[in-house]
């Protein structure tokens, strides 16, 4: 059979009239971000100020209507809204809102998944990913079953950094999609759903809205710990998961420099307002390791996090250096935890992870 292309996916949902306009999706400009990957279809319907939640039908007559289509496998389809968001549960934490808030969404309900933990940074630019994908890895590597969740929505790296750039995920069930697996682990991104060039232009509720998809619509199974690689920053994502999510503690990484740091106290800030605990802070490209040599340069400075974390009474969970291994690993999707385990850099990545195991079950002997 021919490949499947967009222009008959586009004649496919012009079948699915939105009952609140009484048009058809296409016509009405609702889908956004339209993928084609071999026999698997991807796009968002854009519903506007309405609750998604009301809406699920709108979704599946759309992945109905495109399953419909011969050679197709498999259907993904996000809902995004740009309706105000409701203010969180308190769930014991600080939260905006006030008395006279309106009721606050439903937290997700994660069955399966023991622990969640976030890779968190202030600022951009620090190597979040690469600690936290290398994270997840180590943890792995310790004995856990590990997934991990890209909750970038706007910059997602991880299927790229773990060599699934091209892949797809398929249907699970009526309701849900199968993580992809990826050097032994459950992993979820938006990327597998849009093309990596596509920009995500939606507002924060929309964000909101995807992010809770991704964690909900996805069929983990059985895991002990899901590793979530935060985007930057104290925003919308960050809220969402404190608001529906229980998590058990925050990594918090930063660069030595002082502006990195700077951002590093604001994420802690952030995540002990809301009632996360804070595992500790990594220092990552703590020292440049010169890849012929193999002396070391401290190019952004020396033990900042370190002092950062003795000052605000955080855990120091260890120092990353700056290799070129690393970087060069990350970029052609193999990670050097699992490529090279026995690396002094993998080393490094492992012995963070086993500081966070140790927290993970302090938690369980609470």
């Amino acid at each position: 059979m021919s490949e499947i292309s967009k222009d008959q996916v586009f004649e496919a949902l012009k079948s699915v009239v939105d009952s609140a306009t009484n048009t058809d999706i296409v016509s009405a400009g609702m889908v956004q971000g339209l993928i084609v990957r071999g026999k698997n279809v991807g796009f968002a319907i854009d519903i506007g100020k309405r609750d998604p939640a009301e809406n699920a039908d709108l979704r599946d007559r759309a992945e109905a209507a495109v399953r419909g289509i011969e050679g197709v496998q498999s259907a993904s389809v996000v809902l995004t809204s740009e309706r105000e968001a409701p203010p969180p549960p308190s769930m014991g934490r600080e939260m905006p809102g006030g008395p006279d808030a309106p009721p606050p969404p439903p937290g997700l309900e994660l069955p399966g998944i023991k622990h969640i933990v976030a890779v968190a940074s202030g600022k951009g630019g620090v190597g979040k990913s690469t600690v936290a994908v290398n994270l997840a890895l180590a943890l792995k590597s310790l004995g856990m079953k590990v997934g991990m969740l890209d909750a970038d929505i706007y910059g997602p790296s991880l299927p790229r950094m773990l060599g699934e750039a091209k892949t797809r995920p398929e249907a699970a069930n009526e309701d849900q999609i199968e993580p992809v697996e990826a050097w032994g682990m459950k992993t979820m991104s938006i990327g597998y759903l849009m093309d990596e060039n596509t920009a995500m232009i939606w507002r924060g509720p929309m964000v909101a809205g995807a992010l809770s998809q991704l964690f909900s619509d996805v069929a983990w199974g059985e895991l002990d710990v899901l590793v979530v690689d935060m985007p930057p920053g104290t925003g919308d994502a960050q809220l969402t998961l404190a608001q529906r999510v229980p998590v058990d503690g925050a990594v918090i990484v930063s660069t030595p420099q002082d502006i990195a740091l700077i951002d590093a106290r604001k994420g802690i800030q952030m995540f002990e307002k809301v009632g996360v605990p804070i595992f500790g802070i990594v220092e990552n490209m703590s020292v440049f390791i010169c890849p012929k040599c193999g002396e070391g340069t401290h190019i952004f400075g020396a033990g900042g996090a370190k002092a950062t974390a003795e000052e605000l009474g955080a855990d120091f969970l260890g120092e990353i250096p700056l290799h070129a291994s690393i970087r060069e690993k990350m970029d052609a999707g193999q990670p050097v935890v699992a490529s090279e385990p026995d690396s002094a850099e993998a080393a490094a990545f492992i012995a963070v992870a086993e500081k966070v195991k140790e927290k993970l079950a302090q938690k369980i002997d609470a």
